[in-house]
């Protein structure tokens, strides 16, 4: 596949800092048409350079206050997709991924409370067949979130 150019760059940069600006607008900063921006959109929404363009609901306005990361050591590290397949089924999980290092995963959480995630640890996590330990860490603050910087990067849509 091509490279994306730098009219597609701008527009992800435009986007990914306000993913509801409205596209006449995206058009006005680029200087193109309404109609290239859409068109534009569309092609890095298929070939899977946009992969969402959702509304970040936060957690603790839904009575979510604990965010935790769950290191998982499972039995054998070919029993990941079957450890996901439960863990799909706890709606607190927000992340899921298989890594390298200590654990054989890693999971984000939310957990109303203290209470709740021993629940969801001792009673759902920990039960899951070849989970044979598991690591809380409890985030006290969020200091960052963003994007990955587009203007300072090659991108090429075969990546």
């Amino acid at each position: 596949m091509e490279k994306i150019d730098k009219l597609d760059k701008k527009i992800l940069n435009i986007l990914s800092k306000n993913a509801r600006i409205p596209f006449k607008d995206v058009a006005a900063e680029c200087g193109v048409s309404r109609a290239a921006i859409h068109q534009r959109v569309q092609h890095l929404t298929e070939d899977g350079v946009i992969t969402g363009s959702g509304f970040d609901v936060n957690p603790k306005s839904l009575g979510f206050s604990t965010c935790t990361y769950v290191g998982i050591t499972l039995e054998r590290g070919n029993m990941y997709k079957q450890v996901v397949e439960h863990l799909e089924h706890i709606p607190e999980i927000v992340e899921c991924h298989f890594t390298t290092g200590p654990y054989t995963m890693l999971v984000k959480l939310y957990a109303r409370d203290n209470e709740q995630l021993m629940d969801l640890l001792n009673n759902q996590m920990q039960s899951i067949p070849g989970v044979v330990a598991t690591e809380t860490l409890i985030s006290l603050e969020q200091s960052i979130k963003r994007e990955i910087p587009i203007a300072e990067i090659n991108i090429s849509k075969d990546n």
